[in-house]
């Protein structure tokens, strides 16, 4: 369910956009809001501050909260799918298409890298990492010749179900699995549901690492249409899990990111995961969970994952350490739920165990008390990283382009106009020097060749205002030509 105060600030969201109040205007003060709509003083402040985080207010010393004056940054949404019909698409050259593209970015010279799902290194702990790191090997120097424990250390593991619980998850430590990051996760979760030539269902367009998983794996796919608002179409999963695949094939496995969305951004309302757990219950389907970034959002409150209301053990739910704490530890984890003597069989024989030491600092720094303050500045400057560069990209690129302003993460899907290629673009911004992430990488069908993802993870300085300049501009020439 939507929290109280987001209904609060989409109600004045809507007066804004329908233009009943105007730039410059006064909002109803606080106290106001509390008597008009009987909330609290808490629930009527969360609200102005969503909505001016969001950029559409702005507070005033002893005055209130007015609307802002309109700006160039306030792009129209990526378009809705056009249909609602599964597409089925077997991954025959997929990982030729998506190789090629990332091939052609590591011969590059680059000097602005806009494609790249990670922040800068600035944006991590690396201090306080380094200094957990060379503690634990001051007192216990054989970490690096000890065998590692099965399935994970369990300092790290009973940290991660700490942090479950707060997000709504009821997981004990026994029931985690450590991995390689969030794609082994993926992996062991599809090898453990599945046998080559089981059709998937995924999201569509969806990331390129699942794209090539499903490949490596012999699985087919089947695209479900996916809105850039709310993700998933369950109508169309329902239809198909009631009728079979194109084919009559059963589906033997849904795939989803649900939170913060790569790449389209978006997050599934509370009420649509609550269903989709059921729906994958009901029709006893394995629904594998891709929760990379669901500790990025910008509100303080904590973003539930499916696997918060899966009550039959049916969501394998996969996260990671990767994006929010330390892109160089690459550490991940899954809640196998029915399946997890099978994952930790599967995990034995892919690739045996994790190394302890980066657990053990993963562990230290995730139980103390600065973890709450890093999330707390990550998200501050992610959120302003994606407005800045949102703003940029309504400045520099040509008329009719949409774009999508997520409320956290690191992505921003822009949508381009007039039919103009991103793959096409993306080679003539690489010739100088500027890497993007062409939306063909995140689909098997070409109904995404207008799409272009951006990642917001560096300081949005003159450097990255310059490249998404040139961008823009070059997609101007195309467009012409």
């Amino acid at each position: 369910m939507t929290p109280l105060y987001r209904q609060l600030a989409e109600h004045y969201l809507g007066a804004i956009r329908a233009g009943t109040l105007r730039s410059g205007d006064r909002l109803p003060s606080v106290r106001r809001l509390m008597n008009d709509h009987g909330v609290s003083l808490a629930t009527a402040l969360q609200a102005c501050r969503h909505l001016e985080d969001q950029g559409w207010l702005e507070a005033r010393p002893r005055s209130g909260y007015y609307v802002r004056t309109a700006r160039r940054g306030r792009l129209p949404p990526a378009q809705e799918p056009a249909e609602l019909r599964p597409d089925p698409a077997a991954y025959v050259g997929i990982h030729e298409r998506i190789s090629s593209i990332l091939e052609r970015g590591q011969r590059a010279a680059v000097q602005v890298n806009l494609s790249l799902a990670v922040g800068a290194p600035a944006l991590y702990p690396t201090t306080a990492l380094q200094r957990s790191m060379q503690g634990h090997l001051r007192r216990t120097p054989a970490v690096l010749t000890t065998m590692a424990r099965r399935h994970g250390h369990p300092a790290l593991r009973q940290a991660l179900a700490r942090h479950a619980l707060a997000r709504g998850m009821q997981v004990a430590p026994e029931e985690l699995v450590v991995t390689h990051g969030c794609v082994e996760a993926v992996n062991l979760a599809l090898r453990a549901v599945t046998r080559p030539g089981d059709t998937v269902a995924i999201e569509s367009p969806t990331f390129y690492g699942v794209l090539q998983v499903l490949e490596s794996l012999g699985l087919r796919a089947l695209e479900m249409p996916t809105s850039p608002a709310t993700g998933l179409s369950l109508e169309a999963l329902e239809f198909v899990l009631r009728e079979g695949a194109p084919g009559g094939q059963r589906l033997a496995a849904v795939v989803v990111m649900p939170t913060l969305h790569n790449p389209l951004g978006c997050t599934m309302p509370d009420a649509h995961k609550q269903r989709l757990a059921a729906l994958c219950s009901e029709h006893d389907v394995a629904l594998v969970e891709d929760d990379i970034y669901g500790e990025m959002g910008d509100a303080d409150s904590p973003i539930r994952p499916v696997k918060a209301f899966d009550r039959s053990g049916h969501v394998i739910h996969c996260g990671s350490l990767n994006k929010v704490l330390a892109p160089g530890l690459r550490l991940g984890w899954m809640a196998p739920g029915r399946w997890q003597a099978r994952v930790e069989m599967l995990k034995y024989a892919q690739s045996r165990y994790v190394e302890e030491l980066p657990q053990l600092v993963a562990a230290d720094f995730l139980a103390g008390s600065g973890w709450p303050r890093h999330l707390r500045r990550l998200r501050a400057a992610l959120q302003r990283q994606r407005h800045q560069m949102a703003e940029a990209v309504a400045a520099h690129f040509p008329a009719g382009t949409r774009c999508n302003l997520p409320d956290g993460g690191l992505l921003l899907w822009v949508q381009l106009p007039g039919g103009l290629s991103s793959e096409r673009l993306f080679d003539a911004a690489l010739a100088e020097g500027i890497k993007l992430a062409p939306g063909t990488m995140f689909s098997n069908s070409d109904r995404f060749g207008d799409g272009l993802r951006l990642c917001c993870g560096q300081v949005h300085g003159a450097p990255v205002e310059a490249a998404l300049r040139r961008v823009g501009q070059l997609a101007r020439e195309l467009l012409g030509a």
